[in-house]
């Protein structure tokens, strides 16, 4: 059985946050009394809003470690603890994910500690390489608990094959910490303990190291280390997992796999022209309609889920067990809707530019018209989602945009005017309806249940394509939670087809695991445990650029106060366990009042486009939201997140590790240096546009604090710069990526050198559009839907008749009697 911990909601936070340190990363120099240790040393303090009873970490340094990269450290913990109660923790790259993890707590006299490693958003598992934590001291009272260790082998991981390191060489480390007031289960088993969410502060931080923090002390302080706690053990031990054996006699016309933007819609349109669609959703049901029953106690007795009530959505930053992708160092949804079942439902009408800059033939402005229309008829969205017609808490808004106007900016409403995105400013558009989320998940997906042949599976993993060549046969499926299936699900025999919708990450991931992608990250699938003995043989690999063209809307976050903002902010996160009477009631009774608005609090949206010395139009939008970030507290404080879209440039690119999850390992910010001249140019901009704002206190950056000089201090990693709009990694185009092209799929969707593998979702884009995604990945279903259905059904080719090679776009498929049989790189005959 999975976890039950939610300890991954607390780093998760720490992943998506900038440094709750702020600037502050010039380190103290202190020596702890009982051992002689001199630290460098990185704090909360304790009164600070960040974290109740402070959090400190200090570390000391081999010799030569400013110099060479050292592999160990010792450590200096100091946590808050409430009635000798809690556990803290730090990463040592500063996200949750790909990094080593230590955690720490006490219990009855003992300090434990514990090494965790995690690839994706669930419990981190026990570290399998050979660190190890040996204790100098500890102490502990009722509200808090110290501890000085050495941290053998620690700078340095591999964890099943996934490495990476903390130098210390550069003078420099990311850092990241979370604390919280609950003890751990299970607290004397190491190995078996269960934690609850944070609840006590969390944050990343630069940690500049000085030279103090090498001594030449170092190997006599580390001789001191002298304690091991192992524990004892006597919890509870995992279950597998109970799967479902797939129907015999399973077939079906179309398998479409992930249940989100991309998905859910395709599904829809597909088993609305008559033929059997299967979708396969790896997580659990989401809203009340759909079977979802995860909801706070004050919607007990009623048919809401905690993703059906738009104020609720912010909970996915602290509470994402179960919700979250295990399986990717990435926040993503892998629970029925996907993204637009855990977002905060922004929803806007393409802009045209974006189809014309961005995509191919067929994918233009006129081409996806139709499709537009038709998902705008079905989900209109609404920039007043409170069914009484108010907006509530406008003092940020009308802030920010008091000063907009007054500088020139226009506002609009943006779904009225979508290609007006340039100094322009709007209230923020939901796809919500009636007060709740709406979305696809209440229109394509209601649709496609009163259908007789369309099915859904939730639960269930979809490990790889069976194919031979380029023809998919069935699709191999495991559970992902009990009532998930196993076995083999087929498509009709000749004229059956597959439609890969899981998302960015989790249909390159299909295809890699299928032999469809470069030959590096085949080679690590072909040599992995899980997929290694099963693996489809290497003279069938299918050779495309999977994984490259990864993208994201750059963030650079920027915080101001004002003290008319104070009004408008509220506790959205209080709101889950005890939310006030009145706005509960006014939620439940009418669907109206500040929680049928998103959290926390969004708007203005604004946009800019900015034109770079190379000729391109970069496009900026703004996103405000009431609430601090950094060092600022809430209160009076709002964070303006400014999102880098069409026009830049610059690429990364997923891989897949040995234990078969999937990783940013080449992120895709900032390359070109116009990309980032393009960061800079906007907040300059915008800097001058709220200047005539009495009384506005820039935060972040400072006003003594140059944009260059504030931009180029942000590190350059997904945890502090991404917006989680991750596309591309099957990139739609007419340059087939089996002939040195860059595209995995071709304008109709189907994956080069197969004749009936589709992708359809955020992966496909050849880029970021001008504003939050989810509209334009259902659009872009609505239009694939048509071409898919469009194409002639697969035939079986006769005898002596071509059925592959390397640029073959047919059929792969040959008459009984016949196989299809390789002559050369360029031709494959039925015989």
């Amino acid at each position: 059985m999975r976890s039950a911990s939610r300890f991954l909601g607390a780093l998760a936070a720490v992943a998506s946050l900038p440094s709750a340190f702020g600037q502050n990363n010039v380190p103290n120099t202190f020596t702890d009394a009982q051992s002689g240790i001199v630290f460098n040393s990185w704090g909360i303090p304790n009164g600070s809003p960040q974290s109740q009873g402070g959090w400190t970490f200090g570390m000391a340094l081999p010799q030569n470690a400013l110099s060479t990269d050292a592999t160990e450290f010792i450590g200096y913990l100091e946590c808050a603890s409430k009635n000798s109660a809690g556990w803290c923790g730090f990463s040592l790259a500063g996200p949750m994910t790909n990094s080593l993890l230590i955690t720490a707590w006490p219990h009855e006299g003992t300090v434990y500690t514990t090494l965790r490693y995690a690839n994706g958003y669930a419990m981190p598992d026990k570290y399998a390489g050979n660190a190890e934590i040996t204790q100098i001291r500890s102490s502990q009272n009722s509200t808090h608990f110290s501890l000085v260790f050495r941290c053998k082998n620690c700078l340095k991981w591999d964890h099943n094959g996934s490495v990476g390191q903390a130098s210390t060489s550069g003078g420099f480390l990311v850092l990241g910490w979370v604390q919280a007031f609950p003890s751990p289960g299970n607290p004397t088993c190491p190995d078996q303990i269960t934690l609850e969410q944070h609840d006590n502060g969390m944050g990343i931080w630069g940690a500049v190291l000085d030279d103090k923090v090498a001594n030449p002390s170092y190997t006599a302080w580390a001789a001191k280390a002298t304690k091991t706690v192992t524990g004892s053990c006597s919890g509870p031990t995992e279950t597998a997992i109970t799967g479902v054996p797939v129907p015999t006699g399973t077939a079906f016309d179309y398998i479409v796999v992930g249940g989100g933007a991309g998905g859910i819609p395709t599904a829809d349109k597909l088993s609305e022209s008559g033929k059997s669609v299967l979708l396969i959703e790896k997580g659990i049901a989401s809203t009340g309609e759909h079977g979802g029953t995860l909801k706070p106690q004050w919607l007990e007795g009623t048919a809401l889920t905690r993703f059906d009530v738009p104020g609720l959505c912010n909970q996915i930053w602290v509470d994402s067990n179960g919700i979250a992708c295990t399986d990717t160092d990435q926040m993503a949804g892998c629970v029925l809707g996907g993204g637009t079942a855990i977002n905060a439902g922004l929803w806007f009408k393409p802009y045209s530019l974006d189809w014309d800059y961005l995509f191919p033939n067929g994918w233009k402005a006129k081409d996806v018209a139709g499709a537009i229309s038709r998902v705008f008829s079905r989900i209109p969205g609404t920039d007043t989602p409170s069914q009484d017609g108010q907006r509530y808490l406008q003092q940020g808004f009308n802030v920010l945009a008091g000063g907009l106007r007054t500088a020139g900016w226009q506002q609009v409403t943006a779904n009225s005017a979508p290609d007006r995105k340039n100094r322009t400013f709007s209230n923020t558009p939901y796809m919500f309806s009636g007060g709740q989320r709406g979305g696809p998940l209440a229109t394509y997906l209601r649709t496609a249940k009163t259908r007789k042949n369309f099915n859904l599976w939730l639960n269930t993993v979809v490990k790889r394509v069976i194919r031979t060549d380029g023809h998919i046969t069935a699709v191999e499926v495991e559970p992902f939670r009990n009532g998930g299936y196993k076995g083999i699900v087929k498509v009709k025999d000749v004229t059956g087809r597959v439609v890969l919708s899981a998302g960015t990450f989790g249909s390159a991931k299909i295809l890699l695991r299928s032999g469809i992608g470069p030959t590096d990250q085949l080679n690590i699938v072909k040599n992995s445990v899980l997929d290694g003995p099963n693996f489809i043989n290497s003279a069938s690999w299918i050779e495309l650029p999977v994984g490259y063209n990864l993208d994201d809307h750059l963030n650079t976050d920027t915080v101001i106060s004002h003290n008319n903002v104070g009004p408008a902010f509220y506790d959205f996160y209080k709101a889950w366990t005890a939310p006030n009477t009145t706005d509960a009631n006014k939620y439940l009774s009418s669907r109206s009042g500040i929680l049928a608005q998103s959290a926390p609090n969004i708007g203005p949206m604004f946009w800019e486009e900015i034109k770079g010395a190379d000729g391109k139009v970069r496009q900026l939008q703004w996103t405000a939201r009431v609430e601090g970030s950094m060092d600022v507290p809430n209160g009076y404080a709002m964070t303006m997140s400014q999102y880098l879209g069409r026009g830049a440039t610059s690429r990364g690119r997923m891989t897949i590790t040995p234990s078969l999850s999937t990783i940013v390992s080449d992120v895709p910010y900032l390359k070109d240096p116009n990309d980032k001249e393009a960061v800079i140019q906007g907040l300059n901009n915008l800097r001058t546009a709220l200047s005539n704002v009495q009384g506005l206190t820039w935060n972040y950056p400072p006003a003594s604090m140059s944009s260059r000089d504030y931009v180029e201090s942000i590190p350059v990693t997904p945890g502090v710069r991404r917006s989680n709009h991750w596309m591309g990694t099957n990139k739609i185009g007419a340059d087939d990526g089996r002939s040195g092209g860059t595209a995995v799929v071709d304008l109709n969707t189907k994956v080069y050198g197969t004749d009936n593998l589709f992708v359809v979702d955020a992966s496909i884009f050849p880029g970021t559009p001008a504003t939050n995604p989810s509209s334009y990945i259902v659009t872009a279903a609505e239009h694939a839907s048509a071409k898919i259905l469009a194409l002639a059904p697969a035939q079986l080719n006769a005898r002596y008749a071509q059925c592959g090679g390397k640029n073959w776009t047919g059929s792969f498929q040959c008459v009984a009697g016949t196989t299809c049989t390789k002559q050369n790189e360029w031709y494959s005959q039925c015989l």
